[in-house]
């Protein structure tokens, strides 16, 4: 499991055991396959290559005393290795992979090699020591305890899947230097807070995965010793006290991390507040946070603001062509949102985390599984007038390399958030073709669960080998955009309304005589924004269930997609419709043109010839960007730095979710 909250005093509700989900057929098999496949093994031969990421290099000269070559790569490399070692964990497991279980006990083996007697581990600075060019714990933009964090919920994960416990005594060990270092800080009255803090969830794990409660203790610690850092920073979220949190601010992975990492009932109040800010006024509709590749905050009093990198900005600050939307910021979303949920059991919190999974998190990689996005865009144009840090399509490689072994391991991982237990009560999460062998008060069973969601409402679900004769209770969850639909035992038929939409709904079922049918009926609908996100004023985007639609130029036969406007009566037709091999549900319809000349000035006298209907195709926003040009090289971000005051010399087909509307 990814959280074990079986002794936690504040869960709710609890994860079902490693490896007794599994998905069995339609949409989120098609994603982990792809990703068991192909992204796993692309990204071994990234982190392999030395001419690419050295990431493996870093360690093996670690691990060498008489090795005195330098240090290449980012600083949060060792961090981003641990990420891709928990999804190959998984995709080893899932596949009875000994060969790839193999190497991954041998990278165990050098990545022990590498630590030092005092258990302090981070690459960069084991060699700058060693070379006599920087020290360890100098600056907490070098992420060294960020990489250690997620070593800690590595080491669990390899430990839960496995039972090997040879990773879980390098964590300890780095676990035992960080209990030093903070209580050397706090006595010194030195004490800073670590970016990214992964440490808060990883030290929690290593409690719950250990049953030691100096771990906790730990976590404990370095989340109190926040609120002793000097002249914080909303860039970093310790300028405040962290239970006096009341906005969402600052750099967004940064933050869905630390909340995440928090999620337990002392710091509740402060999660509510923060979590509606973003939730109501900072989040798009894909679930992409982090609007702003640059802002500032506090907002509004520049005096005493401080410059933030990809930044929640102010309320319903929420630009399309140059949305930021880290995908380490929107899995950082779907790691507290699940937190959450695990302590209060409200749709809501699945539904966000539903819908950053379906949307934001599968648009970063392509359908073929090896092309990654950094950021995510809502709407790409021909041409820019000016350069973004980050290209506007996806590339094999980048050179800061967080976000694809993130979303790998969350992909990998993504049947733990499909059921939970409390009690006799079986909690739907994600929807999904699969079984999951379930153990109750009075009896245990395999429940199967059949659907082609999120394409279609249908979804059954009933229970083989079945022991005991106790009944259960199954939680459905109603996602928030239901407004008709029903949920069926037997003979017994509960309609649902849009007064049910966003709750979960109790239903007895007896397990090897019941048969749960559920229905969700999944109309198109158009959904427009609050009329302070100026840039999506008089405009819709179309949803379907789940799922956020797009266009792309090879969707409408004309000069350019900003000529389409939506026609609210045209009849949307769902499809099937094949990219990449994957087949997507389409919709098929039509838009009006708008017809006169366009003069491309920035301000022209309004030219209105009339509007007349085309042909679309509008498809889900996850499988844009896959019919193409590919971007087959590295994509070095010190190369654009560069050029950043020229144009983007680049053309590229057009995309958009937000369309405007023909009140006709």
């Amino acid at each position: 499991m990814l959280t074990d909250t079986t002794r936690s005093p504040y869960a709710k509700l609890h994860p079902l055991p490693c490896g007794d989900v599994k998905w069995t057929g339609g949409f989120w098999k098609d994603a982990t396959d792809s990703c068991n496949a192909k992204t796993v093994p692309h990204l071994q031969k990234m982190f392999e290559t030395p001419t690419i990421s050295h990431v493996v290099e870093n360690f093996r000269i670690c691990a060498d005393p008489d090795n005195h070559s330098k240090h290449h790569g980012t600083v949060f490399g060792d961090g981003d290795f641990y990420k891709w070692m928990e999804s190959a964990t998984y995709a080893a497991v899932a596949n009875n992979d000994q060969a790839l279980l193999d190497k991954l006990e041998d990278y165990v083996t050098l990545i022990g090699k590498a630590q030092q007697p005092d258990g302090y581990l981070s690459t960069k600075q084991i060699i700058a020591e060693r070379n006599g060019t920087g020290k360890r714990m100098g600056d907490i933009n070098e992420f060294e305890v960020y990489n250690m964090g997620h070593m800690f919920t590595s080491a669990c994960v390899y430990y839960r899947l496995t039972g090997r416990d040879s990773f879980l005594k390098i964590a300890a060990k780095a676990a035992d230097y960080l209990e030093n270092m903070y209580k050397e800080a706090l006595e010194k009255n030195e004490v800073q807070t670590a970016v990214c803090p992964s440490h808060y969830m990883g030290l929690i794990e290593m409690y719950r995965t250990t049953g030691e409660k100096r771990y906790l203790d730990l976590a404990r610690t370095a989340i109190e010793a926040r609120d002793k850092v000097q002249n914080g920073l909303d860039d970093n979220q310790d300028r405040l006290p962290l239970k006096t949190h009341k906005k969402i601010v600052g750099h967004a992975v940064r933050a869905t991390y630390l909340y995440a990492g928090v999620a337990d009932g002392e710091y509740l109040e402060m999660l509510h507040r923060v979590w509606r800010n973003m939730v109501d006024k900072k989040m798009y509709i894909t679930g992409g946070v982090g609007a702003l590749y640059n802002g500032a905050s506090p907002y509004g009093y520049f005096f005493k603001h401080g410059l933030i990198h990809q930044a929640f900005g102010y309320e319903y600050q929420l630009p399309n062509v140059t949305a930021y939307n880290e995908t380490c910021a929107s899995l950082g979303l779907v790691f507290w949102a699940y937190r959450m949920y695990l302590i209060e059991p409200r749709a809501e919190y699945m539904d966000i985390l539903e819908r950053a999974m379906l949307n934001v998190n599968l648009a970063a990689v392509s359908l073929d599984g090896q092309y990654f996005f950094y950021e995510n865009m809502l709407r790409r144009t021909k041409k820019l007038d000016y350069r973004l840090i980050w290209r506007l399509r996806r590339a094999k490689y980048i050179l800061s390399y967080c976000c694809p072994p993130n979303l790998a391991r969350t992909i990998s991982q993504s049947s733990e958030y499909a059921y939970t237990v409390s009690g006799d009560r079986v909690y739907l999460g994600l929807y999904g073709e699969s079984t999951a062998k379930i153990s109750l008060p009075g009896c245990s069973f395999t429940l199967v669960q059949k659907t082609a969601y999120p394409y279609d409402g249908a979804i059954t679900l009933s229970a083989e080998d079945v022991q005991g004769e106790g009944s259960c209770k199954l939680m459905v969850r109603v996602p928030g955009w239901v407004t008709e639909g029903s949920v069926t035992v037997g003979d017994k038929k509960t309609v649902l309304t849009a007064e049910q939409a966003g709750s979960i709904l109790e239903v007895e079922m007896t397990p090897g005589k019941d048969t749960v049918e559920i229905f969700f009926h999944m109309p198109v609908r158009y959904t427009t924004a609050h009329p302070l996100v100026e840039e999506c004023v008089n405009q819709a985007a179309v949803e379907r269930g789940p799922l956020v639609y797009c266009i792309e130029t090879p969707d409408a036969d004309v000069d350019t997609l900003d000529d389409l406007m939506l026609d609210l009566k045209t009849e949307w037709k769902p499809v099937d419709y094949t990219i990449e091999g994957r087949t997507v549900t389409a919709l098929e319809g039509q838009m009006y043109v708008k017809k006169g000349e366009k003069k491309g000035t920035l301000y022209q006298t309004l030219d209105y010839q009339g509007l007349e209907h085309t042909d679309v195709r509008l498809i889900p926003y996850f499988a844009w960007d896959n019919r193409g040009v590919k971007d087959d090289g590295s994509y070095i971000v010190k190369a654009v730095a560069d050029k950043l005051d020229t144009p983007d010399d680049m053309e590229y087909d057009e995309m958009r979710i937000w369309m405007p509307v023909a009140y006709r």
